[in-house]
């Protein structure tokens, strides 16, 4: 009798602590798939790309923690310049290279994504070993990291027109992608600081289970993605060289495809920039003169939240905006970008903690809204034979403008007002370069000049 009253408490507890994880699951699962993204497979997809981010940002604790928060500032500085110059150069030298070799497999899309989870599941076990004395051997490993991070969001990019819903529109869907791997790095982040607490090495543990799974998961995604049903072998030519007044000479590029990806890119690399540079900028002016009497953790991480704050309502409203005058708004978040960053230039010194958070929060609103409306402009107007490349190489762009944006952060006096000067001339370059061109496409129907050949 007693031990059919033990087994009877058993499940009834077992029922009590399942129930809210299964409820939860069931909540996500229909937010997913949700307007028709369940039966597309564009569901499947928002899910590998929420373990995606967990595992990305997993790895992104490990390396902060030694590269930036385990030694002095001075040393700390010469670690993160060069983590920066070990990024940067393998970039500039990869960038012809990473979109054709992934436009040449349209049939294995799905296990070129499992290859990128299932190469970082294995670097974050390299790393594992060298993270505690950060040896010289994490930083090519890092490296291989942020080459499959960028590989795996390449082909994410390309392949979600094929599984679009009727009911949604380009912007919604990577609004939707983006939204839940925001929602995931936020909920990674204080299991891979937990984990941290544990030892340096375990939240690269937690990284491997985390891409083992998303290695099996990529294999979950329709068939469809590996189709190549309509695709072959071209290149992009621009209006005059395809009426033959021009030699076919240029090598195919973001410059063939039309002015609104032209001037999207520029807008976008200059915001991306603006974000390197605050992301380091601030990490050691914090560091060393925190805000209103906070402390240097706590200044950090309320910049942090702030960013990331910003960042999410920047993609929850692109999920709702209709798909319309993406190069306005680009526009338009420099517009805003540049009125944020001279404010704080401007009132540092008077409002300090107001300032700082509230350029960080535009900051990563602006850039979330200016990718987005990018990622749109290149789905619709890059054909599908050549988008991966496309993707791959604004991919780089961006990648390399935040390399740069960052070490000039780290190279700066650390002084406020200045800075956020600084960042105010980011982001005026980028009004100088892209706006009227933008303003101009967006006139002439933003449609690009881009011809199959």
């Amino acid at each position: 009798m007693k031990g059919n009253q033990a087994r009877r408490a058993g499940r009834a507890v077992g029922r009590a602590l399942h129930l809210p994880i299964t409820g939860a699951a069931r909540r996500v699962r229909r937010a997913t798939h949700a307007h028709g993204a369940g039966e597309s497979g564009l569901g499947k997809l928002i899910e590998l790309h929420a373990v995606n981010s967990a595992g990305d940002m997993m790895i992104t604790i490990a390396l902060a923690s030694t590269v930036f928060f385990s030694v002095p500032t001075d040393q700390a500085r010469g670690r993160v310049a060069l983590y920066l110059a070990v990024t940067l150069a393998p970039f500039a030298l990869l960038a012809p290279v990473i979109g054709p070799l992934l436009d040449r497999i349209p049939h294995g899309r799905r296990a070129a994504m499992a290859g990128s989870m299932l190469a970082r599941a294995l670097l974050a076990l390299t790393m594992s070993g060298a993270v505690a004395g950060g040896g010289m051997e994490l930083y090519p490993a890092a490296l291989g990291v942020l080459v499959a991070s960028k590989a795996y969001g390449v082909v994410r990019s390309a392949v979600v027109p094929r599984l679009l819903p009727p009911r949604i529109s380009l912007v919604k869907a990577n609004s939707r992608v983006t939204l839940a791997g925001l929602l995931s790095t936020g909920l990674a982040a204080p299991v891979g600081g937990a984990l941290h607490l544990i030892g340096p090495s375990w939240p690269l543990y937690g990284a491997f289970v985390v891409f083992v799974a998303g290695t099996l998961l990529s294999f979950s995604l329709p068939h469809k993605v590996d189709s190549a049903k309509g695709e072959g072998r071209v290149r992009l030519v621009s209006r005059d060289e395809s009426a033959g007044s021009v030699p076919a000479k240029r090598k195919p590029g973001l410059r063939t495809v039309g002015p609104s990806v032209l001037h999207g890119l520029q807008a976008n690399a200059c915001l991306r920039s603006l974000s390197g540079f605050l992301t380091f900028f601030l990490a050691f002016l914090l560091r060393e003169h925190p805000l209103g009497g906070l402390g240097p953790a706590a200044s950090l991480g309320l910049v942090v939240v702030a960013a990331g704050t910003g960042n999410a309502l920047g993609t929850a409203i692109g999920a709702w905006l209709k798909a319309r005058g993406p190069e306005r708004l680009i526009a338009a978040m420099l517009g805003c970008a540049l009125c944020a960053t001279v404010t704080a230039a401007v009132f540092y010194d008077v409002a300090a903690i107001v300032v700082v958070t509230a350029a960080a929060a535009a900051a990563g609103l602006c850039q979330a809204l200016a990718k987005l409306s990018l990622d749109a402009m290149i789905q619709r107007d890059v054909p599908e034979e050549v988008r991966t490349s496309a993707f791959a190489r604004s991919e780089t762009v961006l990648q390399m403008s935040w390399v740069v944006g960052g070490a000039i952060g780290i190279s700066l006096p650390l002084y406020g007002t200045a800075g956020m000067a600084v960042a105010a001339g980011l982001v005026m370059t980028g009004v100088v370069l892209s706006v009227r061109g933008l303003l101009g496409a967006a006139r002439s129907g933003g449609r690009a000049g881009a011809r199959v050949a």
